[in-house]
C-alpha cells in the first residue's frame, strides 16, 4: 500500500476547494495543493480576508484559515504539483454538451480528458488518480486508456470517489458523512490503491462508513443517487399543484407521508423547484446513459423528473402574473433570493434565474436582493440565457444591497431563496411600503402565510389550495 504524502487536486471549485481544506485539517502530515488554471480564483482562494474566498459555505473560510499556509496551498502551478504528487484528485467541471451528440443531456468530459492528457504528459512516477467529479459510468476506462497511451511509463491507478455534498452543509457533510464512497479496480493494484485513499479517509471518518465498491459501481451510485433526490422534490412538487386545486396543504400531506418509515421526511418540502450544478445535469446524463444502452422506458421515466421540475418553475411565474390582474408590464416586482438554496453563492441552475427571465418577458421591472451573490452574477446568468440583451436585462433590473429600502412602490414580494433572514424582516412595514393590494409570493415555504395575510398581504404558497 502507498502511504500518501503529498496530494494535488486540480480544480479548485465547489468541491476541490471545501474537500481539500478538510483533508488537510484533518490530515496534517499530508501537504495538500489545490491548483487551477483560473489565476482570479486562485488570487481569491489565497486572499489575505478568508471572507473573500470565491466559495460561501458556512465554516469554510475558518478551515481555511487554520490550514493555508502550513499545508494547504493553492496555486495555478499544475505541473509542479502533478509532479510531485502520490495521489491526484481531479475535481474539474463536467458540464451538460452544449454541442454534438448527446446535446442538452450528455456530459461534456473535455476537462477532464485535458487533465488525464496533462498527468500523462508531465508524471514520471506511479499515481494514484482520484475521479472526484461526477463522472459518466465507465468514463475510468477512458481514463486509463488516455493515461497508459500517452504516458512516461508509469503507473496509473484509478480510483472513483464521488462527492455527496450538500452546498450549505458541505463542512458538516465533510467532516461526519454519511458514506465515503470509493471504487476502485478488481485487481490487485486497485485493491493497494483503494486501500491507500481508504486510509487517508480513516483519519477522522469511522472505517464502516467508508465502501469500497468496484469502479463501475461508485459512477454509477453518484448519479443514482442525486436522481432520487431529485425525483422526491419533483414528485412532492407534483402533488403540491394537486394540493392547490383541491383545497388541500402540501405541508400535511408531506408530514403525513414523511411519517412512514419506509419513507422518510426529508426532501418532501414543495418549492418552486429544485436548483444547483447536480440534480438536473446528473439526471440528464443518466437519461442520455440510458438512450445510449437502448434503454428507452428508463431514460423516460428519469426525464420526467426534469419535466416536472421545468414545469413547477414555470407555473409559479405564471401564477404570479395571473394573481397580477394578467400582466405585471412597468409593475415592480421585488425578489428576494437568488441563490439556488440558502447558505451557498451558488446560482447555478436556481429556480429564480428562470422564474426572473420569465417575468421580464413580461416587462415586468425586477428588484433583487441576495445576502450573498453579487451583482455581476446575477446579470452574468441572465445573460447566459440569451433572451434578450444585457442592455435590455440591465434597464429591467435593479441589484440592491439592501432589501428594505426596495419595497417602495411595489406591487409584489416573491421569495425565491429560503434565506433565514427573510423570517425576520419587518413585514409590516413592507406592507405599509408596497402598493395595495400588495401581492406575496412564497416560492420556499418559508413564511408564516396565516401571519402575513393577518398583516394585509395578499398572499401565495406553494402547494395551499
Amino acid at each position: 500500500m502507498k502511504v500518501i504524502k503529498n496530494i494535488c487536486c486540480i480544480g479548485a471549485g465547489y468541491v476541490g476547494g471545501p474537500t481539500m481544506t478538510m483533508i488537510a485539517a484533518k490530515c496534517p502530515h499530508i501537504e495538500v495543493n489545490v491548483v487551477d488554471i483560473n489565476a482570479e480564483r486562485i488570487a481569491a482562494w489565497n486572499d489575505l480576508n478568508v471572507d473573500n474566498i470565491p466559495i460561501y459555505e458556512p465554516g469554510l473560510s475558518e478551515l481555511v484559515a487554520q490550514t493555508r499556509g502550513k499545508n494547504l496551498f493553492f496555486s495555478t502551478e499544475v505541473d509542479k504539483a502533478i509532479q510531485a504528487a502520490d495521489m491526484i484528485f481531479i475535481s474539474v467541471n463536467t458540464p451538460t454538451k452544449t454541442y454534438g451528440v448527446g446535446k442538452g443531456m450528455a456530459a461534456d468530459l473535455k476537462y477532464i480528458e485535458l487533465c488525464a492528457r496533462q498527468i500523462a504528459a508531465v508524471a514520471t512516477t506511479d499515481k494514484i488518480i482520484v475521479e472526484k467529479s461526477t463522472l459518466p459510468v465507465r468514463t475510468a476506462e477512458a481514463l486509463k486508456r488516455i493515461l497508459e497511451n500517452t504516458g512516461n511509463g508509469v503507473n496509473f491507478d484509478i480510483l472513483s470517489n464521488p462527492e455527496f455534498l450538500a452546498e450549505g452543509t458541505a463542512v458538516a457533510d465533510l467532516l461526519n458523512p454519511d458514506r465515503v464512497l470509493i471504487g476502485g479496480e478488481i485487481s490487485e493494484r486497485g485493491e493497494l490503491a483503494q486501500k491507500s485513499l481508504v486510509e487517508l479517509y480513516a483519519n477522522w471518518v469511522p472505517r464502516e462508513q467508508i465502501l469500497t465498491t468496484n469502479v463501475w459501481s461508485s459512477e454509477l451510485s453518484k448519479l443514482t443517487a442525486n436522481a432520487f433526490l431529485a425525483q422526491r422534490v419533483s414528485s412532492i412538487n407534483a402533488i403540491s399543484e394537486l394540493c392547490e386545486v383541491t383545497e388541500a396543504d402540501v405541508g400535511e400531506v408531506a408530514r403525513a407521508i414523511g411519517a412512514d418509515s419506509r419513507i422518510g421526511s426529508k426532501f418532501l418540502k414543495a418549492s418552486v423547484g429544485f436548483g444547483g450544478s447536480c440534480f438536473q445535469k446528473d439526471i440528464l446524463n443518466l437519461v442520455y446513459i440510458a438512450q445510449s444502452y437502448g434503454l428507452k422506458e428508463v431514460a423516460d421515466y428519469w426525464e420526467q423528473v426534469i419535466i416536472m421540475n421545468d414545469h413547477q418553475k414555470r407555473r409559479f411565474a405564471k401564477k404570479i402574473v395571473e394573481t397580477l390582474f394578467n400582466t405585471v408590464s412597468g409593475k415592480k416586482i421585488v425578489i428576494l433570493g437568488w441563490a439556488f438554496k440558502k447558505d451557498t453563492n451558488d446560482t447555478r441552475e436556481s429556480a429564480a434565474i428562470y422564474v426572473v427571465d420569465y417575468l421580464l418577458s413580461e416587462q415586468a421591472e425586477v428588484v433583487i436582493f441576495d445576502p450573498k451573490v453579487s451583482a455581476e452574477r446575477i446579470f452574468a446568468d441572465l445573460e447566459y440565457l440569451n433572451t434578450r440583451t444585457d442592455k435590455e436585462n440591465r434597464d429591467l433590473v435593479t441589484v440592491v444591497e439592501d432589501p428594505m429600502f426596495a419595497f417602495a412602490d411595489s406591487h409584489a414580494a416573491v421569495v425565491l431563496t429560503e434565506w433565514d433572514e427573510f423570517k425576520a424582516y419587518d413585514w409590516s412595514q413592507i406592507y405599509v411600503d408596497m402598493l395595495k393590494p400588495a401581492f406575496l409570493f412564497d416560492g420556499r415555504m418559508v413564511l408564516d402565510s396565516d401571519k402575513m395575510k393577518e398583516i394585509g398581504f395578499n398572499v401565495y404558497t406553494i402547494g395551499k389550495g
